[in-house]
């Protein structure tokens, strides 16, 4: 074997060991000693993924794709936008990387998780499936395969494939996590035995804290056992509660621009000019656990609807056409210097990135919760977008915020881990939206959550009319829509438009004076 593929050996094991520095110097040395080289340049991307360096990565791996065109390069490089949730550009780079063309189990497991990301989950199937074949043990494919299977509502096949992860790694907690949210918990069927002794196991771990913490208050609460959900609940999310308060300290700097800049109907008026007058996007926005995904499934099962999910691309969108420095997508300075920036530049950007997922649609469902940040951007850059905000009982929604679990590593969250936090956030949210409404009542929305549940009908053709669209009585069985569900409420939208989650929180109210007091709600 030749001393250059000894280096590249060298450095696929120290990438194995995680040991980055010495896997980079090992890439280095090979291009430097013998030139461009196709794998080095994969390797090197494949460590700047790792160290979250995607931009960096992407160059590197486009790079080799430049030398040797592989499909196992365009499988990361799907990887990396994925993560950047350009969903458009990792679509094209899977297309470069069948499931036939790749063999290893990680490769198929690395396009299947990317796939899953921008929400095909059907056409991540096949990929794990093939990757199970090879590597049947392995725990972390078993989960991802799961995940797909549970957001395509496949949650029988979700099931016993979380309990394979589990079999093969009893400490696997996302996928004790993952299989209590799946519900169908009984006194005589349910996780509690093995549950309970991990509380001390992982007590270190902040990560494995919360999803046991929240496996167990699934079970509990399941079991009519709510003060012991409740402390299952705060027991996990102690060490956290420090990041809420920073995260609504920088929640609470962004409102304070947006309400300095919003203005009058008259004065909007006259920025107009220069900004795009497609009617195409609907924006659904609101707290999360307030119904967005229920609004979302009632839309797009409409004839002239498609569905893009949770989509990242206006905000991505600001922050291309600002340029600010900061890593975070949404903060004070990026909102700031919207206001000075080219917005019918920002409103094309946002049509260009998501106008294949509209494909032969009148109109795009963009359910994002916090593009609430964005409402008046939307309205400067996307005149003629419709924005349904959704408004649920203040203490049902901080009350279903504190129960959720929602992505660990998503900046967007971090408030939830405080009750209080949560509180304060939704009195700044519902201030900013409601005064929104008064400027502008015709841009916006303001839909009630318990009205729809309680009067499907009539809010449903009040929703459509709002929309511009006709009246169609398939948006009213919401279950029969096969989309996937990405989303916290990935259970619930597969049935029948109900009450059952209205007031919710009662079960809660010896544990949350405090808050109803903060939200000035009286018993």
């Amino acid at each position: 074997m030749n001393t250059r593929q000894l280096r590249l050996d060298d450095a696929v094991r120290f990438l194995a060991q995680r040991d980055f520095k010495q896997a980079h110097r090992c890439c280095v040395e090979v291009i430097q000693r013998y030139g461009p080289h196709a794998h080095a340049y994969f390797l090197l991307g494949i460590i700047h993924i790792e160290i979250g360096q995607i931009e960096k990565a992407i160059a590197l791996l486009s790079k080799s794709n430049e030398l040797e065109k592989r499909a196992i390069t365009f499988a990361y490089l799907a990887k990396c936008f994925a993560l950047k949730g350009d969903m458009q550009q990792a679509l094209e780079r899977v297309k470069q990387a069948p499931v036939e063309s790749l063999s290893r189990a990680l490769d198929l497991d690395t396009v299947g998780v990317s796939l899953s990301r921008v929400g095909l989950h059907d056409d991540a199937t096949a990929y794990f499936e093939k990757a199970l074949t090879l590597a049947p043990a392995n725990p972390q494919y078993n989960y991802n395969y799961a995940v797909s299977c549970k957001f395509a509502g496949r949650f029988e096949q979700a099931r016993k494939y979380f309990e394979r992860a589990i079999e093969n790694e009893p400490n696997f907690y996302q996928a004790h996590f993952a299989l209590s949210d799946l519900g169908g918990v009984t006194p005589e069927n349910n996780n509690l035995a093995r549950l309970e002794p991990l509380v001390e196991k992982v007590k270190a771990n902040p990560e494995a804290r919360l999803h046991i913490g929240h496996a167990l208050a699934k079970e509990y609460e399941a079991l009519g056992e709510y003060t012991r959900a409740f402390e299952a609940l705060r027991h996990a999310k102690k060490p956290q509660q420090a990041r809420s308060e920073n995260t609504l300290e920088d929640y609470q700097s962004i409102f304070r621009v947006l309400h300095k800049n919003l203005k009058s109907q008259v004065s909007l008026d006259s920025c107009l000019n220069g900004v795009s007058k497609s009617d195409a996007p609907i924006f659904v926005v609101g707290m999360p656990r307030s119904g967005t995904t229920l609004v979302e499934r009632i839309l797009s099962h409409h004839s002239s609807v498609a569905s893009g999910g949770e989509l990242q691309d206006f905000g991505v969108a600001v922050k291309q056409v600002t340029q600010t420095s900061g890593q975070l997508v949404l903060d004070e300075s990026t909102i700031k210097q919207a206001y000075e920036s080219d917005l019918g530049k920002i409103g094309e950007l946002y049509l260009q990135r998501t106008a294949f997922l509209r494909k032969n649609s009148k109109h795009l469902v963009d359910k994002l919760p916090f593009n609430f940040f964005y409402i008046d951007l939307i309205r400067k850059a996307l005149p003629n977008a419709k924005i349904v905000c959704l408004l649920r009982h203040p203490m049902d929604t901080c009350v279903g915020n504190f129960r959720q679990l929602f992505s660990i590593h998503s900046p967007y969250y971090a408030y939830a881990y405080d009750l209080e936090v949560i509180g304060q956030l939704y009195l700044s949210f519902e201030k900013w939206v409601r005064k929104f409404a008064n400027t502008y009542p015709d841009a916006i929305r303001l839909q009630s959550y318990e009205q729809l549940a309680q009067n499907p009908e009539t809010q449903i053709r009040e929703l459509l009319a709002f929309c511009n669209l006709p009246w169609e009585a398939q948006c009213l069985r919401v279950e029969n829509n096969k989309l996937p569900v990405s989303t916290a409420s990935k259970v619930q939208v597969r049935e029948p438009i109900n009450t059952r989650s209205i007031g919710r929180w009662e079960r809660y109210s010896l544990q949350t004076e405090a808050l109803r007091k903060s939200l000035g709600i009286i018993q």
